[in-house]
């Protein structure tokens, strides 16, 4: 029998945006998206293309020169509650152990302390770090601190993700586990993800969808939709033939845009 419902909105609706910083050229130009409920959206394209201007107007932190961006139907005014942002670097507070800094992300989200404890050790379960509760950052790993960052995020349980090159500081092996225990996250919670990275295979192993930024002013020149099953190994999926073929057609895409030559592989 068919539904009557109507189509939910977008969660995060952006049209013709466009950012100016001062007298200076715009950075964004023109700008229409809209991201879907549940969705994992990455955003790749050259350098200074903004990107990561994107995710400040998003979040409220920047105000957009023109046009509207509205976050579940409501005009961007201020930070969403709904909103958590991972930036590139994990931020976390280097007097306060793994335990204390993931219980920032409670408070935040106006978790009741009688059930704080419980909610620990279950994030902590998640995320791999049982076993390091009371050590302090500057005894872990790059990947590790990383881990606890998203843990805080998920402690403050955001109904959106936004992720600006998150693992980009960390080494390829590392990145790419990483990127699993995100995958792993994501699929039990589907919320919505907008995941800004340079690396294209990372992009392409992690979405649904990918969108390829042009030059400055950033503009959106392509659309992929990512048709690979899930769930997703992010190691093994980079055997796959249709995997290379998304890579090497973005690939291709933002070399045309800062004029390098093609090439097979990023």
């Amino acid at each position: 029998m068919a539904s009557n419902a109507l189509p939910r909105a977008p969660e995060i609706e952006m049209r013709g945006v466009t950012m100016h910083y001062g007298g200076s050229a715009a950075a964004l130009s023109r700008i229409d998206l809209d991201v879907r409920e549940g969705e994992f959206l990455s955003i790749v394209g050259p350098s200074g293309c903004g990107k990561s201007t994107l995710l400040r107007l998003i979040s409220g932190l920047q105000r957009p020169s023109g046009g509207s961006v509205r976050v579940r139907g409501e005009v961007v005014s201020g930070t969403p509650p709904e909103l958590g942002f991972m930036f590139q670097r994990d931020a976390l507070l280097p007097w306060a152990t793994v335990r204390e800094n993931i219980e920032v992300g409670l408070e935040c989200g106006g978790y009741a302390k009688a059930g704080r404890g419980e909610r620990l050790d279950e994030l902590l379960a998640i995320t791999g770090l049982r076993e390091f509760g009371d050590a302090f950052p500057h005894a872990l790993s790059g990947g590790m601190r990383q881990r606890v960052a998203l843990a805080r995020i998920l402690a403050y349980e955001p109904g959106i993700f936004l992720m600006d090159e998150p693992f980009g500081a960390l080494d390829a092996q590392t990145k790419v586990l990483m990127g699993q225990e995100l995958l792993d996250i994501w699929g039990r919670h589907r919320k919505a993800v907008v995941f800004v990275t340079h690396d294209i295979e990372e992009a392409v192993s992690l979405s649904d969808r990918v969108i390829v930024m042009t030059g400055r002013p950033g503009r959106i020149r392509s659309n992929y939709e990512i048709e690979l099953a899930r769930p997703r190994d992010a190691r093994k999926i980079r055997s796959d033939a249709r995997f290379r073929d998304y890579v090497h057609a973005i690939w291709n895409d933002i070399v045309s845009e800062v004029g390098g030559p093609a090439s097979r592989a990023h």
